[in-house]
Protein backbone atom coordinates (compact mmCIF):
# COMPACT_ATOMS: atom_id res chain seq x y z
CA UNK A 1 0.00 0.00 0.00
CA UNK A 2 1.84 3.35 -1.59
CA UNK A 3 0.62 6.92 0.16
CA UNK A 4 0.24 10.57 -1.67
CA UNK A 5 -0.61 12.29 0.74
CA UNK A 6 0.12 15.36 -1.06
CA UNK A 7 -2.58 14.53 -3.60
CA UNK A 8 -4.74 12.80 -0.82
CA UNK A 9 -3.90 9.67 -2.77
CA UNK A 10 -4.43 5.70 -1.73
CA UNK A 11 -3.15 3.54 -4.19
CA UNK A 12 -3.86 0.29 -2.87
CA UNK A 13 -3.21 -2.12 -6.05
CA UNK A 14 -0.67 -5.05 -5.96
CA UNK A 15 2.88 -3.88 -6.22
CA UNK A 16 3.53 -4.07 -9.72
CA UNK A 17 7.03 -2.46 -11.47
CA UNK A 18 5.42 -0.72 -13.95
CA UNK A 19 3.14 1.41 -11.71
CA UNK A 20 5.91 4.25 -10.75
CA UNK A 21 6.08 4.95 -14.60
CA UNK A 22 2.48 5.27 -15.19
CA UNK A 23 2.04 6.44 -11.96
CA UNK A 24 4.11 9.99 -11.90
CA UNK A 25 3.65 12.49 -9.23
CA UNK A 26 2.60 14.67 -12.16
CA UNK A 27 0.20 12.46 -13.89
CA UNK A 28 -1.67 11.72 -10.30
CA UNK A 29 -1.80 15.06 -9.99
CA UNK A 30 -3.69 15.43 -13.16
CA UNK A 31 -6.01 13.18 -12.46
CA UNK A 32 -6.90 14.32 -9.00
CA UNK A 33 -7.89 17.29 -10.90
CA UNK A 34 -9.75 15.30 -13.46
CA UNK A 35 -11.88 13.52 -10.63
CA UNK A 36 -12.02 16.57 -8.34
CA UNK A 37 -13.75 18.46 -11.38
CA UNK A 38 -16.07 15.87 -13.01
CA UNK A 39 -16.91 13.29 -10.66
CA UNK A 40 -19.35 14.79 -8.97
CA UNK A 41 -21.44 15.02 -12.42
CA UNK A 42 -21.02 11.45 -13.38
CA UNK A 43 -22.25 10.58 -9.89
CA UNK A 44 -25.29 12.83 -10.95
CA UNK A 45 -25.83 11.53 -14.35
CA UNK A 46 -25.56 7.96 -12.92
CA UNK A 47 -28.50 8.65 -10.51
CA UNK A 48 -30.31 10.61 -13.71
CA UNK A 49 -30.16 7.29 -15.33
CA UNK A 50 -31.81 5.21 -12.48
CA UNK A 51 -34.58 7.85 -12.63
CA UNK A 52 -34.81 7.33 -16.46
CA UNK A 53 -34.99 3.46 -15.89
CA UNK A 54 -37.36 3.51 -13.52
CA UNK A 55 -39.49 5.52 -15.33
CA UNK A 56 -39.21 2.99 -18.25
CA UNK A 57 -39.85 0.24 -15.65
CA UNK A 58 -43.22 2.06 -14.80
CA UNK A 59 -44.32 1.45 -18.69
CA UNK A 60 -42.40 4.56 -20.50
CA UNK A 61 -40.33 3.67 -23.92
CA UNK A 62 -37.64 5.46 -25.37
CA UNK A 63 -38.22 8.43 -27.76
CA UNK A 64 -37.06 11.95 -29.17
CA UNK A 65 -36.43 14.51 -27.09
CA UNK A 66 -39.02 17.39 -27.41
CA UNK A 67 -36.57 19.50 -25.62
CA UNK A 68 -33.91 18.99 -28.13
CA UNK A 69 -35.95 19.63 -31.36
CA UNK A 70 -33.84 22.54 -32.54
CA UNK A 71 -30.98 20.59 -32.65
CA UNK A 72 -32.28 17.66 -34.44
CA UNK A 73 -33.73 20.45 -36.84
CA UNK A 74 -31.38 22.74 -37.68
CA UNK A 75 -28.17 22.83 -39.90
CA UNK A 76 -24.84 22.42 -38.54
CA UNK A 77 -21.55 20.52 -38.70
CA UNK A 78 -19.35 18.63 -36.95
CA UNK A 79 -15.60 19.91 -36.77
CA UNK A 80 -13.68 18.14 -39.46
CA UNK A 81 -11.62 14.89 -38.65
CA UNK A 82 -8.25 14.74 -39.26
CA UNK A 83 -6.35 13.05 -42.19
CA UNK A 84 -5.64 10.15 -40.66
CA UNK A 85 -9.13 9.64 -39.82
CA UNK A 86 -10.39 10.27 -43.19
CA UNK A 87 -10.27 6.35 -44.27
CA UNK A 88 -11.56 3.74 -41.32
CA UNK A 89 -12.95 1.35 -43.77
CA UNK A 90 -12.35 -1.15 -41.06
CA UNK A 91 -11.38 -1.03 -37.62
CA UNK A 92 -10.14 -4.22 -35.57
CA UNK A 93 -10.74 -3.88 -31.76
CA UNK A 94 -9.28 -5.92 -28.88
CA UNK A 95 -7.68 -6.04 -25.32
CA UNK A 96 -4.69 -3.88 -24.29
CA UNK A 97 -2.08 -6.82 -23.73
CA UNK A 98 1.38 -6.36 -25.22
CA UNK A 99 0.91 -9.20 -27.95
CA UNK A 100 -2.79 -7.83 -29.24
CA UNK A 101 -1.69 -4.35 -29.45
CA UNK A 102 1.18 -5.47 -32.04
CA UNK A 103 -0.84 -7.88 -34.02
CA UNK A 104 -3.51 -5.35 -34.41
CA UNK A 105 -1.27 -2.01 -35.03
CA UNK A 106 0.25 -4.85 -38.11
CA UNK A 107 -3.00 -6.24 -39.29
CA UNK A 108 -3.61 -4.24 -41.86
CA UNK A 109 -6.81 -2.58 -40.53
CA UNK A 110 -6.77 0.91 -41.50
CA UNK A 111 -7.66 1.70 -37.47
CA UNK A 112 -6.71 -0.25 -33.87
CA UNK A 113 -9.25 0.39 -30.97
CA UNK A 114 -7.30 -0.78 -27.87
CA UNK A 115 -9.85 -1.53 -25.42
CA UNK A 116 -9.53 -1.01 -21.87
CA UNK A 117 -13.66 -1.90 -21.32
CA UNK A 118 -15.63 -4.90 -23.09
CA UNK A 119 -12.87 -6.85 -24.24
CA UNK A 120 -10.38 -6.06 -21.40
CA UNK A 121 -10.23 -7.64 -17.51
CA UNK A 122 -9.56 -4.86 -15.43
CA UNK A 123 -6.98 -6.69 -12.86
CA UNK A 124 -4.98 -3.48 -11.63
CA UNK A 125 -2.06 -5.91 -14.11
CA UNK A 126 -4.00 -5.41 -16.95
CA UNK A 127 -4.70 -1.90 -16.20
CA UNK A 128 -1.57 -0.60 -15.58
CA UNK A 129 0.58 -3.02 -18.41
CA UNK A 130 -1.73 -1.69 -20.92
CA UNK A 131 -0.86 1.90 -20.34
CA UNK A 132 2.74 0.74 -20.41
CA UNK A 133 1.76 -1.44 -23.65
CA UNK A 134 0.26 1.64 -25.65
CA UNK A 135 2.95 3.98 -24.69
CA UNK A 136 5.34 2.02 -26.37
CA UNK A 137 3.70 1.72 -29.21
CA UNK A 138 2.99 5.30 -29.36
CA UNK A 139 6.78 5.97 -29.41
CA UNK A 140 7.46 2.51 -31.66
CA UNK A 141 9.43 0.96 -28.90
CA UNK A 142 7.20 -2.36 -27.96
CA UNK A 143 7.82 -5.53 -28.90
CA UNK A 144 7.04 -8.74 -27.87
CA UNK A 145 9.46 -12.36 -27.20
CA UNK A 146 8.25 -15.46 -27.03
CA UNK A 147 10.47 -18.56 -28.15
CA UNK A 148 11.67 -18.39 -31.09
CA UNK A 149 9.72 -15.81 -32.56
CA UNK A 150 9.83 -12.01 -31.69
CA UNK A 151 6.91 -9.61 -32.47
CA UNK A 152 7.23 -5.60 -33.45
CA UNK A 153 5.49 -2.81 -35.65
CA UNK A 154 5.94 -2.66 -39.00
CA UNK A 155 6.59 0.85 -40.97
CA UNK A 156 3.06 0.96 -41.69
CA UNK A 157 0.58 0.68 -38.76
CA UNK A 158 -3.11 1.24 -38.34
CA UNK A 159 -3.90 4.65 -36.05
CA UNK A 160 -4.34 4.30 -32.26
CA UNK A 161 -8.04 4.72 -30.79
CA UNK A 162 -8.50 3.75 -27.54
CA UNK A 163 -11.72 2.89 -25.12
CA UNK A 164 -11.66 3.66 -21.87
CA UNK A 165 -14.04 2.02 -19.51
CA UNK A 166 -17.87 3.25 -19.26
CA UNK A 167 -19.04 5.86 -16.76
CA UNK A 168 -20.48 3.74 -14.52
CA UNK A 169 -17.21 1.75 -13.48
CA UNK A 170 -14.95 2.63 -11.11
CA UNK A 171 -11.31 2.11 -10.36
CA UNK A 172 -11.13 0.24 -6.91
CA UNK A 173 -7.21 0.24 -6.62
CA UNK A 174 -7.31 4.15 -6.35
CA UNK A 175 -9.01 6.21 -4.11
CA UNK A 176 -9.18 10.35 -3.97
CA UNK A 177 -10.84 11.90 -0.87
CA UNK A 178 -11.38 8.25 0.18
CA UNK A 179 -13.68 7.37 -3.02
CA UNK A 180 -12.80 5.40 -5.98
CA UNK A 181 -11.53 7.19 -8.57
CA UNK A 182 -13.93 6.99 -12.06
CA UNK A 183 -12.47 4.12 -14.18
CA UNK A 184 -13.05 6.00 -17.34
CA UNK A 185 -11.32 9.05 -15.93
CA UNK A 186 -8.45 6.73 -14.94
CA UNK A 187 -7.92 5.30 -18.40
CA UNK A 188 -8.90 8.54 -20.23
CA UNK A 189 -6.47 10.35 -17.98
CA UNK A 190 -3.46 8.23 -18.28
CA UNK A 191 -3.56 7.83 -21.72
CA UNK A 192 -3.54 11.57 -22.55
CA UNK A 193 -1.44 12.67 -19.90
CA UNK A 194 1.19 10.23 -21.33
CA UNK A 195 0.82 10.07 -24.98
CA UNK A 196 -1.16 13.65 -26.14
CA UNK A 197 1.84 15.58 -26.84
CA UNK A 198 3.79 12.99 -28.13
CA UNK A 199 0.70 11.42 -30.80
CA UNK A 200 0.51 15.45 -32.11
CA UNK A 201 4.38 15.78 -32.72
CA UNK A 202 4.13 12.10 -34.63
CA UNK A 203 1.38 13.87 -36.66
CA UNK A 204 -1.77 11.97 -35.32
CA UNK A 205 -3.61 13.01 -32.17
CA UNK A 206 -5.36 11.43 -28.76
CA UNK A 207 -8.19 9.44 -30.61
CA UNK A 208 -10.67 7.66 -28.01
CA UNK A 209 -14.38 5.57 -28.18
CA UNK A 210 -16.83 6.42 -25.52
CA UNK A 211 -18.42 3.59 -24.85
CA UNK A 212 -22.10 3.18 -23.02
CA UNK A 213 -23.29 6.65 -23.01
CA UNK A 214 -27.51 6.88 -22.48
CA UNK A 215 -27.62 10.65 -23.00
CA UNK A 216 -26.90 13.47 -24.66
CA UNK A 217 -25.96 15.34 -21.23
CA UNK A 218 -23.50 12.35 -21.09
CA UNK A 219 -21.67 13.67 -24.27
CA UNK A 220 -21.73 16.65 -22.78
CA UNK A 221 -19.78 16.01 -19.67
CA UNK A 222 -16.98 14.04 -22.28
CA UNK A 223 -16.65 17.30 -23.95
CA UNK A 224 -16.03 19.42 -20.94
CA UNK A 225 -13.98 16.23 -19.75
CA UNK A 226 -11.56 17.22 -22.60
CA UNK A 227 -11.56 20.73 -22.89
CA UNK A 228 -10.36 20.88 -19.88
CA UNK A 229 -7.67 18.09 -20.49
CA UNK A 230 -6.61 19.54 -22.95
CA UNK A 231 -6.07 23.28 -21.45
CA UNK A 232 -4.50 21.81 -18.61
CA UNK A 233 -1.72 20.37 -20.85
CA UNK A 234 -1.62 23.15 -23.00
CA UNK A 235 -2.78 21.05 -26.28
CA UNK A 236 -4.70 22.81 -28.75
CA UNK A 237 -8.58 22.95 -28.43
CA UNK A 238 -9.98 20.23 -31.03
CA UNK A 239 -7.27 17.92 -30.87
CA UNK A 240 -8.74 14.95 -29.23
CA UNK A 241 -11.42 13.22 -31.51
CA UNK A 242 -13.93 10.72 -30.09
CA UNK A 243 -16.56 8.03 -31.74
CA UNK A 244 -19.58 7.57 -29.33
CA UNK A 245 -20.65 4.15 -30.09
CA UNK A 246 -24.31 3.85 -30.22
CA UNK A 247 -25.20 0.82 -27.96
CA UNK A 248 -27.73 1.74 -26.03
CA UNK A 249 -31.87 2.20 -26.83
CA UNK A 250 -31.89 5.53 -25.08
CA UNK A 251 -29.23 6.63 -27.00
CA UNK A 252 -30.47 5.67 -30.12
CA UNK A 253 -32.75 8.43 -29.61
CA UNK A 254 -29.97 11.10 -29.09
CA UNK A 255 -27.42 10.32 -32.21
CA UNK A 256 -28.05 14.44 -33.25
CA UNK A 257 -27.97 15.81 -29.39
CA UNK A 258 -24.30 13.49 -28.94
CA UNK A 259 -22.84 14.87 -31.87
CA UNK A 260 -23.76 18.20 -31.00
CA UNK A 261 -22.40 17.82 -27.68
CA UNK A 262 -18.84 17.11 -28.77
CA UNK A 263 -19.09 18.54 -32.57
CA UNK A 264 -15.88 20.50 -31.36
CA UNK A 265 -14.38 16.80 -30.60
CA UNK A 266 -16.63 14.27 -33.02
CA UNK A 267 -15.06 11.70 -35.20
CA UNK A 268 -18.93 10.13 -35.40
CA UNK A 269 -20.62 7.58 -34.32
CA UNK A 270 -20.41 3.83 -33.99
CA UNK A 271 -23.19 1.23 -34.23
CA UNK A 272 -22.09 -1.41 -31.00
CA UNK A 273 -24.60 -4.15 -32.30
CA UNK A 274 -24.16 -6.20 -29.42
CA UNK A 275 -24.50 -4.35 -26.82
CA UNK A 276 -27.28 -2.18 -28.18
CA UNK A 277 -28.77 -6.05 -28.05
CA UNK A 278 -28.57 -5.55 -24.46
CA UNK A 279 -29.52 -2.47 -23.81
CA UNK A 280 -33.17 -3.60 -25.70
CA UNK A 281 -33.39 -6.01 -23.06
CA UNK A 282 -32.20 -3.64 -19.98
CA UNK A 283 -34.05 -0.79 -20.60
CA UNK A 284 -37.27 -2.68 -21.68
CA UNK A 285 -37.00 -5.56 -18.88
CA UNK A 286 -40.51 -4.41 -17.82
CA UNK A 287 -42.17 -4.94 -20.80
CA UNK A 288 -43.72 -8.15 -21.19
CA UNK A 289 -44.32 -7.54 -24.76
CA UNK A 290 -40.63 -7.29 -25.38
CA UNK A 291 -39.37 -10.59 -24.97
CA UNK A 292 -36.86 -11.05 -27.25
CA UNK A 293 -36.09 -14.46 -29.28
CA UNK A 294 -32.87 -16.32 -28.77
CA UNK A 295 -29.99 -14.21 -29.22
CA UNK A 296 -28.62 -15.94 -32.50
CA UNK A 297 -31.53 -14.77 -33.99
CA UNK A 298 -31.35 -10.63 -33.01
CA UNK A 299 -29.44 -10.38 -36.35
CA UNK A 300 -28.86 -6.88 -38.51
CA UNK A 301 -31.82 -7.73 -40.27
CA UNK A 302 -33.90 -7.72 -37.64
CA UNK A 303 -36.75 -4.43 -38.56
CA UNK A 304 -35.60 -2.76 -34.95
CA UNK A 305 -31.54 -3.27 -36.00
CA UNK A 306 -32.03 -2.41 -38.91
CA UNK A 307 -33.83 1.21 -38.54
CA UNK A 308 -31.28 1.98 -36.01
CA UNK A 309 -28.41 1.08 -38.17
CA UNK A 310 -29.96 3.16 -40.82
CA UNK A 311 -30.46 6.29 -38.45
CA UNK A 312 -26.93 6.31 -37.64
CA UNK A 313 -25.73 6.58 -41.18
CA UNK A 314 -28.54 9.38 -42.23
CA UNK A 315 -27.47 11.11 -39.22
CA UNK A 316 -23.68 10.82 -39.58
CA UNK A 317 -23.67 11.95 -42.65
CA UNK A 318 -26.56 15.02 -42.21
CA UNK A 319 -23.76 15.94 -39.72
CA UNK A 320 -20.60 15.11 -42.09
CA UNK A 321 -18.57 12.65 -40.17
CA UNK A 322 -18.33 9.13 -40.14
CA UNK A 323 -20.78 6.25 -39.68
CA UNK A 324 -19.06 3.29 -38.38
CA UNK A 325 -20.74 -0.23 -38.74
CA UNK A 326 -20.99 -3.13 -35.99
CA UNK A 327 -18.65 -6.08 -35.45
CA UNK A 328 -17.81 -9.13 -37.19
CA UNK A 329 -17.88 -11.66 -33.71
CA UNK A 330 -17.04 -14.60 -35.65
CA UNK A 331 -13.08 -15.80 -36.10
CA UNK A 332 -11.13 -18.42 -38.63
CA UNK A 333 -11.60 -21.71 -38.07
CA UNK A 334 -8.58 -23.40 -39.11
CA UNK A 335 -9.12 -26.83 -38.37
CA UNK A 336 -12.39 -27.01 -39.83
CA UNK A 337 -12.66 -25.81 -43.63
CA UNK A 338 -16.29 -26.15 -44.05
CA UNK A 339 -17.30 -24.28 -41.01
CA UNK A 340 -14.52 -21.71 -41.62
CA UNK A 341 -15.92 -20.89 -44.88
CA UNK A 342 -19.52 -20.84 -43.75
CA UNK A 343 -18.19 -18.13 -40.94
CA UNK A 344 -16.36 -16.00 -43.79
CA UNK A 345 -19.74 -15.67 -45.50
CA UNK A 346 -21.61 -14.65 -42.97
CA UNK A 347 -18.73 -11.90 -42.11
CA UNK A 348 -18.66 -11.21 -46.29
CA UNK A 349 -22.58 -10.63 -46.19
CA UNK A 350 -23.09 -8.40 -42.88
CA UNK A 351 -19.89 -6.62 -44.83
CA UNK A 352 -21.61 -6.06 -47.79
CA UNK A 353 -24.73 -5.39 -46.15
CA UNK A 354 -23.14 -2.23 -44.25
CA UNK A 355 -21.31 -0.92 -47.17
CA UNK A 356 -24.62 -0.65 -49.43
CA UNK A 357 -26.47 1.15 -46.78
CA UNK A 358 -23.50 3.52 -46.59
CA UNK A 359 -21.49 2.94 -43.49
CA UNK A 360 -17.88 4.55 -43.40
CA UNK A 361 -16.35 1.12 -42.10
CA UNK A 362 -16.63 -1.46 -39.96
CA UNK A 363 -14.97 -3.65 -36.80
CA UNK A 364 -13.50 -6.96 -36.66
CA UNK A 365 -12.80 -8.78 -33.56
CA UNK A 366 -9.41 -10.88 -35.53
CA UNK A 367 -6.76 -9.98 -37.76
CA UNK A 368 -8.18 -12.84 -40.21
CA UNK A 369 -11.10 -11.49 -41.45
CA UNK A 370 -9.17 -7.70 -42.00
CA UNK A 371 -8.63 -7.85 -45.64
CA UNK A 372 -12.58 -10.06 -46.19
CA UNK A 373 -13.40 -6.97 -44.63
CA UNK A 374 -11.60 -4.71 -46.85
CA UNK A 375 -12.72 -6.60 -50.05
CA UNK A 376 -16.62 -5.74 -48.84
CA UNK A 377 -15.63 -2.30 -47.93
CA UNK A 378 -15.54 -1.41 -51.78
CA UNK A 379 -16.45 1.94 -52.01
CA UNK A 380 -14.75 4.54 -54.01
CA UNK A 381 -12.73 7.20 -51.63
CA UNK A 382 -12.01 7.12 -47.84
CA UNK A 383 -15.43 7.06 -46.61
CA UNK A 384 -19.10 7.53 -48.40
CA UNK A 385 -20.46 10.78 -46.11
CA UNK A 386 -21.72 12.10 -49.58
CA UNK A 387 -24.42 8.97 -49.55
CA UNK A 388 -27.74 10.35 -47.61
CA UNK A 389 -27.89 7.00 -46.05
CA UNK A 390 -31.39 4.13 -46.30
CA UNK A 391 -34.89 5.41 -45.31
CA UNK A 392 -36.26 3.09 -42.39
CA UNK A 393 -38.86 4.31 -39.98
CA UNK A 394 -37.62 5.55 -36.91
CA UNK A 395 -40.45 3.75 -35.31
CA UNK A 396 -39.45 0.55 -36.04
CA UNK A 397 -36.49 0.90 -33.53
CA UNK A 398 -38.81 -0.33 -31.09
CA UNK A 399 -40.22 -2.95 -32.89
CA UNK A 400 -39.92 -6.53 -31.21
CA UNK A 401 -37.35 -8.88 -33.05
CA UNK A 402 -39.20 -11.80 -34.28
CA UNK A 403 -38.26 -15.41 -33.98
CA UNK A 404 -38.47 -18.23 -31.39
CA UNK A 405 -37.11 -18.89 -27.81
CA UNK A 406 -35.38 -22.80 -27.40
CA UNK A 407 -34.28 -24.53 -24.91
CA UNK A 408 -31.07 -24.61 -27.22
CA UNK A 409 -30.77 -21.14 -26.82
CA UNK A 410 -31.17 -21.70 -22.85
CA UNK A 411 -28.37 -23.94 -22.87
CA UNK A 412 -26.11 -21.43 -24.99
CA UNK A 413 -26.81 -18.64 -22.67
CA UNK A 414 -25.42 -20.53 -19.54
CA UNK A 415 -22.70 -21.88 -21.59
CA UNK A 416 -21.68 -19.09 -23.02
CA UNK A 417 -22.39 -16.55 -20.10
CA UNK A 418 -20.46 -18.99 -17.39
CA UNK A 419 -17.37 -19.67 -20.04
CA UNK A 420 -17.11 -16.22 -20.20
CA UNK A 421 -17.20 -14.97 -16.67
CA UNK A 422 -14.70 -17.68 -15.38
CA UNK A 423 -12.37 -16.23 -17.88
CA UNK A 424 -12.70 -12.99 -16.86
CA UNK A 425 -12.42 -13.73 -13.19
CA UNK A 426 -9.05 -15.26 -14.25
CA UNK A 427 -7.93 -11.85 -15.77
CA UNK A 428 -9.26 -12.72 -19.82
CA UNK A 429 -11.65 -10.06 -21.19
CA UNK A 430 -11.75 -11.67 -25.06
CA UNK A 431 -12.51 -14.84 -24.97
CA UNK A 432 -13.02 -17.41 -28.66
CA UNK A 433 -16.27 -19.88 -27.28
CA UNK A 434 -17.65 -22.05 -30.15
CA UNK A 435 -16.16 -20.05 -33.50
CA UNK A 436 -17.42 -16.77 -31.87
CA UNK A 437 -14.82 -14.07 -30.15
CA UNK A 438 -17.14 -13.36 -26.78
CA UNK A 439 -16.35 -9.98 -24.75
CA UNK A 440 -18.44 -8.97 -22.38
CA UNK A 441 -21.39 -7.03 -24.46
CA UNK A 442 -22.44 -10.75 -25.33
CA UNK A 443 -21.75 -12.73 -22.49
CA UNK A 444 -24.45 -9.30 -21.43
CA UNK A 445 -26.96 -10.84 -23.96
CA UNK A 446 -27.06 -14.01 -22.19
CA UNK A 447 -27.41 -12.97 -18.37
CA UNK A 448 -29.68 -10.75 -19.57
CA UNK A 449 -32.04 -12.93 -21.65
CA UNK A 450 -32.65 -15.17 -19.36
CA UNK A 451 -33.43 -13.04 -16.30
CA UNK A 452 -35.93 -11.72 -18.55
CA UNK A 453 -37.36 -14.90 -19.85
CA UNK A 454 -37.43 -16.23 -16.37
CA UNK A 455 -39.31 -12.77 -15.44
CA UNK A 456 -41.67 -13.28 -17.92
CA UNK A 457 -42.65 -16.82 -17.71
CA UNK A 458 -41.44 -16.95 -21.30
CA UNK A 459 -42.13 -20.57 -22.97
CA UNK A 460 -39.94 -22.03 -25.19
CA UNK A 461 -40.89 -23.25 -28.69
CA UNK A 462 -41.76 -26.42 -27.30
CA UNK A 463 -44.18 -24.98 -24.61
CA UNK A 464 -41.54 -25.83 -21.84
CA UNK A 465 -41.65 -22.34 -19.54
CA UNK A 466 -38.43 -21.17 -18.02
CA UNK A 467 -38.41 -21.23 -14.82
CA UNK A 468 -36.01 -21.21 -11.68
CA UNK A 469 -36.44 -25.03 -11.60
CA UNK A 470 -35.23 -25.05 -15.43
CA UNK A 471 -32.37 -22.93 -14.92
CA UNK A 472 -31.38 -24.56 -11.91
CA UNK A 473 -31.67 -28.02 -13.89
CA UNK A 474 -29.42 -26.85 -17.01
CA UNK A 475 -26.83 -25.26 -14.98
CA UNK A 476 -26.05 -28.07 -12.94
CA UNK A 477 -26.40 -30.23 -16.46
CA UNK A 478 -23.41 -27.57 -17.26
CA UNK A 479 -21.15 -28.08 -14.03
CA UNK A 480 -21.39 -32.05 -14.46
CA UNK A 481 -19.49 -31.30 -17.40
CA UNK A 482 -17.61 -28.62 -16.66
CA UNK A 483 -16.84 -28.64 -12.82
CA UNK A 484 -14.20 -26.23 -13.21
CA UNK A 485 -16.97 -23.65 -13.83
CA UNK A 486 -18.31 -23.55 -10.76
CA UNK A 487 -17.60 -20.14 -9.92
CA UNK A 488 -18.81 -18.06 -12.59
CA UNK A 489 -21.66 -20.28 -13.27
CA UNK A 490 -23.28 -19.65 -9.98
CA UNK A 491 -22.35 -15.82 -9.87
CA UNK A 492 -24.34 -15.77 -13.49
CA UNK A 493 -27.28 -17.92 -11.77
CA UNK A 494 -27.26 -15.84 -9.24
CA UNK A 495 -27.95 -12.88 -11.24
CA UNK A 496 -30.41 -14.38 -13.60
CA UNK A 497 -32.45 -15.57 -10.49
CA UNK A 498 -32.29 -12.18 -8.34
CA UNK A 499 -35.44 -10.14 -8.26
CA UNK A 500 -34.07 -6.98 -9.76
CA UNK A 501 -31.93 -6.64 -13.11
CA UNK A 502 -28.23 -6.22 -11.92
CA UNK A 503 -26.92 -2.72 -14.47
CA UNK A 504 -24.14 -4.71 -15.46
CA UNK A 505 -22.37 -8.15 -14.79
CA UNK A 506 -18.96 -6.56 -14.52
CA UNK A 507 -20.32 -4.74 -11.02
CA UNK A 508 -20.78 -7.75 -8.94
CA UNK A 509 -17.85 -9.85 -11.50
CA UNK A 510 -15.41 -6.47 -9.91
CA UNK A 511 -15.63 -6.79 -6.79
CA UNK A 512 -14.25 -10.42 -6.78
CA UNK A 513 -10.91 -9.93 -8.94
CA UNK A 514 -9.96 -6.84 -7.00
CA UNK A 515 -9.47 -8.92 -3.71
CA UNK A 516 -7.08 -10.90 -5.44
CA UNK A 517 -5.84 -8.35 -8.43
Amino acid sequence: MALLPEHDVQLVGPELPEVERVLTDEAVAFLVALTLKFRPRIAALLEARQARQAQFDEGARPGFLAETWEIRNSNWKVAPVPADLMDRKVEITGPVDRKMVINALNSGARVFMADFEDSNAPTWKNVIEGQVNLADAVRRDITFERPGKTYSLNDDTAVLMVRPRGLHLSEAHVTVTGLPIPASLFDFGLFFFHNARELLARGSGPYFYLPKLEHHLEARLWNDVFVFAQEALGVPLGSIKATVLIETLPAAFQMDEILYALRQHSAGLNCGRWDYIFSLIKTLRMHRDFVLPDRAQVGMNQPCMRAYSALAVRTCHRRGVHAMGGMAAQIPLKHDPEANERALGKVRVDKEREAADGHDGTWVAHPGLVQLALDAMDFEGPHQIHRPGPSVPTVRMLEVPHGTRTLAGVRLNLSVGSRYLAAWLAGQGCVPIDGLMEDAATAEISRTQLWQWRRHSARLDDGTLVSEALLRAETDALLTAHPELSEAAELLLELVLADDLADFLTLPAYARITTTS
